[in-house]
């Protein structure tokens, strides 16, 4: 079959154009239109800028390939050698069905080195020799929540055990999220060793696990099943190469995992590699749940070794004196100031004073002159009372106007001589009355008012009160308050004061200040303070570096702290034991739903430190900032999905430290985690101003005016606080015209005409301050625990 000739759609034919390379100079310097190519600064002018720039790009990439394969080198030096630091893995049980040192076994088993040695809660060394490396496990038993938390803050590995039969309860979610909050290094999870388990199984489960682990542990790949051997070798291998995960809280610290601890006399000897940076004899050093000491020497503790003979090589093993403090420059241990009461006080009573003659030594006020005090006058009836006068209604107020414009300008008036004789009349009847000079000239009339009794008073106050307040507007207005009947309010709110706006109000920061600020430190530039004790920390002389072996000796601890072997201490930097005002911005726990409320005692963990805190919250500012004069508004409780700080004194932190809050429960090991979060600032001029509303009910409505009851009980009270400015919650701002009986009921006046359904609001505010710390341990809360059952 022969096809049907089809011409082409389109005669046009496109050519292609011309490269740039065979462009002629006058059109390249046409199309450049006056500009001029820069020169590149690596090209030079006799090469080629091409073959240049594809050298440039091979040369940094060997260079940073190098770089990266020097500081690998670097970072796992430590850990090279006989003599090398051992890798600290801490092997943490998340169920109860499953045991550590049954985990060290299969791990060990791989190497076919014994563990029989080894401890469900303790410490184990191992030598890796396939790996050339050394192991150093930190097992913790399962219910040991702060144990856990301490072998997590040394080790250079975390290894979670799973149980393929067992879910991890609430206990091993609330540790996972601590210590997800805290700061994980790397992380290896492994599935316990099960024989009953059928194989067919195995893989599914291994893939559930790995799911659960990667909800708080992303960057996990693969769980390892501890019953095939390849798994067992592959977690080893994972443990023994690379380098292990910097935990940024860590920085510029020195720690040391206690592989023997001694007491003597007072004196604490913890033998251990030092790990991180450099340990320094004069700095303090934090024992956990014991507080901070003093270090008196730093001793060598080589590992004897054997020689080729069988015979121990004593020339090796002797220690000697590695490092000592500096009297001139070491850290003492006061950690706050001791105020002179006396020195500060700045009213102090002369002896004239407290004898009672200064008064009479200073001359008699004299009186006012004669007429030159003027006094209004006031027209009332005679043989009226001031009392009964101060009820009458001036005929030329807002009223008789509205009554004379309703009336119209057509009623007819009456005769001349009438109108005469009625003031005459009038003059008669009525008498001059002096005013007082504190009468409110202002108001133009009074409102004809009689108290209630008592009764009825109380009867109709508390069918108020009881109201259903509905969910939008307590979210609107939290900060409600009734005013007490049996105390003044001058009285109960004298601490009290109002502002005319939040936002831009000035408030002193060093007025009414408690006892405990002159306790705390204060820094005028507290990140040039911080970078100043980094810097000479990395430059200070006679340190210990990292890697060694050593016997730290610790001054004054007491002799319990050695029975809680293995010990953890961790170095301070320079001014870390001095207390001051610590703000943290957090966040609250999602799975935890119990109420947290403002000073409730609750554990404050940041770096190697655990708290004992009863903290103040307040909103934190858009942006992290100041604001205007730095006052934020204080919470009454700590919700769900707001970024709050927290505000309490503690010592002093660098660095953007991770924290946690934790709140004790009946069990001591199984703590609720409340929130977390990071350090914000040591700010001792944040103003957190708490603040309360005092609601009214607007009794009568006319137009702009309104009598308000139930905020006050006593005339008294609404003279106290009479300045302060009036709002409503439908927006109306306005303030208080006078006090009307002696009930409390006073006249406002607002910008515009409100609504007998409205709620008229005072808001008045305090400055608070959280409460003085102490350092939270396991044997302070046993003995806590055990003294409440014995009340109860």
């Amino acid at each position: 079959m022969v096809e049907a000739h089809h011409h082409r759609p389109t005669l046009k034919q496109q050519n292609k154009g011309f490269k740039s390379k065979h462009a002629t100079k006058g059109s390249l310097k046409e199309a450049a239109k006056g500009r001029i190519a820069r020169q590149s600064p690596k090209a030079s002018p006799t090469s080629n800028s091409a073959a240049q720039s594809r050298l440039s790009r091979r040369n940094n990439a060997k260079q940073a390939q190098a770089k990266k394969r020097d500081a690998l080198v670097s970072a796992t030096r430590v850990f090279n050698g006989v003599d090398g630091a051992p890798r600290i893995v801490a092997v943490i049980p998340l169920t109860a069905d499953v045991s550590t040192k049954g985990t060290v076994l299969s791990l060990a088993e791989s190497l076919d080195v014994s563990a029989e040695d080894c401890l469900e809660d303790g410490v184990w060394k191992m030598r890796a020799e396939r790996f050339k490396t050394s192991l150093q496990y930190r097992t913790v038993p399962y219910k040991s929540f702060y144990a856990a938390l301490d072998a997590c803050k040394v080790a250079d590995y975390v290894v979670f055990v799973l149980s393929p039969v067992v879910e991890v309860d609430t206990w091993g979610d609330t540790l996972l999220r601590t210590l997800q909050a805290q700061g994980l290094p790397d992380v290896v999870t492994v599935m316990s060793s099960d024989s009953t388990l059928d194989a067919k199984a195995r893989p599914g489960i291994v893939k559930s696990l790995l799911s659960f682990i990667q909800y708080f542990d992303p960057s996990q790949t693969r769980v390892f099943d501890l019953h095939a051997s390849a798994d067992r070798l592959n977690a080893l291998r994972s443990l023994s190469e690379g380098k292990p995960a910097d935990v940024r809280w860590r920085e510029g610290r020195s720690w040391v995992l206690g592989e023997n601890s001694e007491w003597d006399n007072g004196v604490l000897k913890v033998t251990g590699v030092v790990r991180g940076s450099s340990l320094s004899a004069n700095r303090l050093v934090h024992l956990p749940n014991f507080g901070d000491y003093q270090i008196s020497r730093i001793m060598s503790a080589p590992i004897p070794r054997q020689s080729k003979s069988g015979h121990i090589a004593t020339m090796e093993v002797e220690p000697t004196v590695i490092a000592e403090p500096d009297p001139s420059s070491a850290d003492s241990l006061v950690s706050s100031n001791d105020p002179d009461d006396l020195a500060n006080e700045q009213t102090w009573p002369t002896e004239e004073e407290m004898n009672g003659t200064a008064n009479e030594m200073q001359p008699p006020i004299p009186d006012a002159n004669a007429g030159t005090t003027p006094k209004s006058v006031r027209r009332i009836p005679k043989g009226m009372s001031e009392y009964q006068a101060a009820w009458i209604i001036d005929e030329d107020g807002d009223e008789d106007e509205d009554e004379e414009e309703e009336d119209g300008e057509g009623k007819a008036a009456g005769s001349e001589v009438e109108m005469e004789k009625a003031e005459l009349e009038e003059e008669e009847e009525m008498q001059d009355m002096p005013m007082e000079e504190d009468v409110d000239l202002d108001s133009k009339k009074n409102v004809a008012f009689q108290d209630l009794d008592n009764e009825e008073e109380e009867k109709q106050l508390n069918s108020w009160r009881n109201r259903k307040r509905e969910e939008e507007d307590d979210l609107s207005f939290p900060d409600e308050i009734d005013t007490p009947m049996d105390i003044p309010a001058r009285t109960r709110f004298q601490r009290f004061r109002g502002m005319r706006s939040f936002r831009t109000s000035p408030w002193d920061t060093y007025e009414n200040l408690p006892r405990d600020y002159a306790r705390i430190f204060q820094f005028e530039d507290f990140k040039r303070t911080e970078r100043g004790v980094r810097k000479r920390a990395e430059q200070e002389l006679g340190t210990v570096e990292p890697g060694t072996r050593v016997t730290v000796y610790l001054q004054d601890v007491p002799q319990e702290a050695v029975l809680r072997a293995p010990i953890t201490i961790f170095s301070l930097l320079q001014h870390e034991h001095k207390v001051t005002v610590l703000n943290f911005t957090v966040q609250r726990n999602t799975e935890y739903e119990g109420s947290v409320r403002s000073k409730d005692p609750l554990i404050l963990c940041v770096g190697p430190r655990r708290l004992a805190v009863n903290p103040v919250y307040s909103q934190h500012t858009r942006g992290g900032g100041k604001g205007a004069n730095n006052v934020h508004k204080f919470e009454r409780f700590l919700r769900h999905g707001v970024t709050n700080v927290v505000t309490t004194y503690g010592p002093v932190v660098y660095g953007k430290q991770p924290c946690v809050l934790l709140r004790e429960s009946s069990d001591l090991q199984a703590p609720h985690l409340v929130a977390m979060g990071s350090f914000l600032n040591p700010d001792t001029t944040r103003v957190i101003a708490k603040r309360i509303l005092l609601t009214g009910h607007p009794f009568k409505v006319h137009k702009k005016t309104a009598t308000v009851r139930y905020m006050f009980f006593n005339s008294d009270d609404v003279h106290y606080f009479k300045p302060i400015q009036l709002h409503t919650k439908h927006g109306r701002t306005g303030h208080i015209r006078e006090s009307l009986g002696t009930h409390g009921y006073f006249k406002a006046y607002f910008d515009g005409p409100i609504n007998q359904m409205d709620t008229v609001c005072m808001s008045l505010y305090k400055r608070v301050f959280p409460k003085w710390p102490q350092l939270w341990t396991e044997a302070r809360q046993e003995n806590q625990t055990v003294s409440d059952a014995m009340e109860e």
